[in-house]
């Protein structure tokens, strides 16, 4: 199910490589005020590292100026890569296709809105050359901007971590750096609905946790909206755990113990004689009848939801479509960098 452009898949060849190489992969979505403000501070980040650095721009579908000025960006700086997705296809699949593309020794991804400070990037390198295939920016829960994003964020890991048997690092986003041997592995990974901290978690390679503090954004308002967010956390929780699915059972077992315990109860009154003292029940009949069904819906909801999921992997269409690249090149007519 790879992401596909027109001409396939090429690779990008340069003759500058002396060191390691690291790619930096950075989603957009209609960013037009921030772009210039964050290449600016990724570059005063990373330009005195012994490094040689390739930026991916996923460009996803921005209805505004940030084709152009990314398209500017990879004019004046040839290890600005822009990828423009034919459409808007989401976060994980923009992050995806960056993965799939980037080259080097190790690939960073991060957001373009500056809540990613780039000047971490080099401690997150000194750990990689440590030894750590990957180094997990964890965002400190207290610096969320309120109460209500706090609560919401600390509760939805809790209750993935209960119910999945791969383990997430409460307040670990998309701000990381992953080794080739882990970027491999994701890009084996080709389910359709992604929840890439859970996949980078359930791979196992040896990691480490670098806290942060979020700044404020650059500038303009975050597009990751209520619905997106929600969106995500389901991928997340049907994705990684079977357990809405037990939970099914449980309450299905639950109920016939009650069943159970009011056959004993009726029949206690006809062994002893009192049946008369009987009540006719109507109401509790019906109690339990409403109880019986919404548990009834709710499982079958569940049961939906999967079946929605192994159909729409079944389709096996890709995950993203690139319509375009601009490979980053200081002389558009100097092709020494560009794919043959």
């Amino acid at each position: 199910m790879l992401g596909m452009y027109p001409g396939g898949q090429q690779e990008m060849k340069s003759d500058q490589i002396n060191n390691k190489v690291i790619s930096i992969v950075v989603p957009v979505f209609n960013e037009q005020d921030v772009i210039v403000l964050f290449y600016q501070e990724l570059t005063k980040a990373i330009d005195d590292l012994d490094y040689n650095f390739r930026f991916y721009f996923i460009n996803d579908g921005s209805e505004d100026g940030s084709r152009k000025l990314l398209s500017e960006l990879a004019q004046k700086d040839r290890r600005v890569i822009s990828v423009e997705l034919s459409r808007n296809f989401g976060h994980q699949a923009a992050l995806t296709a960056g993965l799939d593309l980037a080259e080097g020794d190790a690939v960073i991804t991060m957001d373009g809105d500056g809540q990613h400070p780039p000047n971490r990037i080099p401690e997150m390198i000194e750990l990689f050359d440590a030894g750590y295939e990957i180094v997990l920016m964890q965002r400190v829960e207290d610096q969320q901007p309120s109460l209500f994003k706090r609560w919401t964020s600390r509760t939805f890991y809790r209750i993935l971590n209960w119910i999945s048997d791969t383990k997430i690092v409460p307040g670990a986003a998309d701000f990381r750096l992953l080794s080739r041997k882990v970027v491999d592995s994701l890009k084996d990974m080709r389910e359709y609905h992604r929840f890439l901290r859970g996949m980078v978690a359930w791979t196992g390679f040896r990691s480490v946790i670098l806290p942060y503090i979020p700044p404020e954004r650059i500038a303009g308002s975050s597009k990751y909206s209520r619905k997106k967010m929600l969106g995500l956390a389901q991928d997340a929780a049907f994705s990684f755990s079977l357990v809405p699915l037990k939970i099914g059972i449980s309450l299905g077992v639950f109920f016939l113990l009650l069943a159970f315990l009011e056959m004993v109860y009726v029949l206690s009154f006809w062994i002893s004689g009192q049946q008369d003292t009987l009540a006719p029940g109507w109401s509790s009949l019906m109690f339990i009848i409403l109880i019986v069904g919404a548990v009834l819906m709710i499982i079958m909801g569940f049961i939906g939801i999967y079946i929605g999921y192994i159909f729409q992997e079944v389709k096996n269409r890709p995950i993203y479509l690139i319509q375009d690249i601009q490979w980053g090149d200081e002389n558009p007519s100097d092709t020494s960098s560009r794919p043959e």
